[in-house]
């Protein structure tokens, strides 16, 4: 069945007006005015309404297992509630167990998302660089679709990479239009920090802040940059979040360096503060890197201006607080309560475009343009995903998000799609809703009602990464 929306305000990156949108085979067919309907024609009227372009979220962590917490949402779950937040496409990551085979850790990949009623993309994170490494990114690149790489600089003993070990990842990326992207902290510092404060007795969440300073993000980004110049390969910073770590970001790509960086939600809208909450609450907002103090939180929003920063994702890495209904393992409780030992990560994935459009849009902070930049179309450039994805054209995916620009209301974990039993968010009040989504032409969210459905979203493999 072809679909027609009619009379809607279509938004991309370079354009914003009024028209229709004709969608055929899962496509966009025609834009254009007074566009005919026909028999067998299903119409829906966007009169008053926002037509954006599906969502993209670069950085979630769905059904994901470490050796003692397992992310709660699946990608059924995750998926559902990313669409009810008006995104359509994940990239996500697959994980290599050291000493293991980067295809293998694609495939396990590949069927804890058979389930993914969105269209889903993978990166690949490596942990150590053996004999078989740089053929097996070679295969994952030219074979199947997988253009970006994640090593990190924290962790220590677990995935925390050398320098070595990042040089040669970056070699062998940059060879098929490969980007590694990096989470940077020293490692080194947090851990002496964490010794320490553990030593001391104190264990409450606040201190999983302090023990992991800005100069420690700041240091390793710098670091991480100067082995990216070395290399020439493309080089994406994930969840920045502080001033140090921006500045890094700022000056390389003045110099004209291929380097780019993403934030995250909540590093835009949250402070450490939260940190003080009551008793255990803190642990909420126990991510890495952590939440920062107001003057980061003014210079992101700085460097989102300047365009420094690329990207808006969600790091949607979800712990229920609650041991049940899911298990221990699947919640902030899974360490117990003592900050070190309790699994990093917070969700995102719903809440993202609405609180980006209220807080951003609404407010006058950004222009409707460059939120669908921030949240669809850089990220689709970025990871090899456009024009397919990321914009409203002709022969794109007719991946498609209404949203009512003039609607209030309230966000609430109560009312979230996926599994999470808390929201960063919570009694958040948002200016803007979406009212419907569509993938690739199929209607899959109407108000409060999934009509989406397990196993709908395709695997998406992607071009060279890299490159705005």
């Amino acid at each position: 069945m072809s679909t027609l929306i009619k009379n809607g305000r279509i938004v991309t990156a370079a354009d914003d007006f009024v028209a229709d949108v004709l969608i055929e085979d899962g496509r966009i067919a025609a834009i254009g005015h007074n566009l005919a309907a026909g028999n067998g024609l299903e119409t829906h009227d966007a009169g008053g309404l926002l037509v954006l372009p599906g969502g993209i979220d670069v950085h979630t962590h769905l059904d994901s297992e470490s050796a003692t917490s397992h992310t709660v949402d699946t990608f059924a779950s995750g998926g559902r509630a990313a669409a009810f937040g008006g995104t359509t496409t994940v990239v996500d990551f697959c994980n290599q167990i050291r000493g293991g085979s980067l295809l293998a850790g694609f495939e396990a990949w590949r069927r804890r998302a058979e389930c993914t009623p969105i269209d889903v993309g993978a990166h690949m994170i490596v942990v150590d660089f053996g004999p078989s490494t740089a053929a097996e990114m070679e295969r994952l690149m030219t074979g199947e679709g997988v253009t970006s790489f994640k090593l990190f600089t924290a962790y220590p003993g677990a995935l925390m990479v050398d320098d070595g070990t990042l040089l040669q990842a970056m070699r062998a990326a940059g060879r098929h239009g490969g980007q590694i992207s990096v989470h940077c902290e020293n490692g080194h510092i947090i851990q002496m920090l964490v010794g320490e404060a553990v030593a001391a007795g104190n264990l409450a969440p606040r201190h999983h802040m302090l023990t992991r300073p800005p100069l420690a993000e700041g240091e390793a980004t710098q670091r991480v940059i100067a082995l990216a110049e070395v290399t020439g390969t493309p080089l994406y910073i994930v969840h920045l979040s502080a001033r140090q770590s921006l500045e890094a970001v700022a000056e390389a790509r003045r110099r004209g360096l291929a380097v780019h960086a993403e934030t995250c939600t909540h590093y835009l809208f949250l402070t450490d503060a939260e940190y003080d909450r009551p008793g255990f609450e803190g642990a909420k907002v126990i991510m890495s890197p952590p939440l920062r103090a107001a003057e980061h939180v003014e210079a992101l929003w700085r460097g989102i201006a300047a365009g420094d920063l690329s990207v808006v994702s969600t790091d949607h890495c979800p712990y229920t607080f609650a041991a049940e209904p899911y298990g221990a393992k699947h919640s902030k409780r899974a360490g117990g309560e003592a900050f070190h030992k309790v699994p990093n990560g917070a969700p995102g994935i719903e809440e993202r475009l609405h609180v980006l459009y209220s807080g951003g849009v609404a407010t006058g902070r950004l222009s409707a343009s460059r939120f669908v930049e921030l949240t669809a179309t850089a990220p689709a450039k970025l990871f090899g995903l456009y024009p397919k994805k990321g914009t409203i054209a002709v022969g794109s995916d007719a991946d498609l998000v209404l949203l009512d620009p003039e609607a209030r209301w309230t966000i609430r974990a109560a009312d979230g799609h996926g599994r999470m039993d808390y929201s960063l968010f919570e009694g958040f009040e948002a200016t803007g809703r979406i009212k419907k989504v569509f993938l690739r032409g199929e209607m899959i969210v109407e108000g409060d009602t999934w009509l989406g459905r397990e196993g709908g979203g395709q695997f998406i493999a992607r071009g060279p990464s890299g490159s705005l």
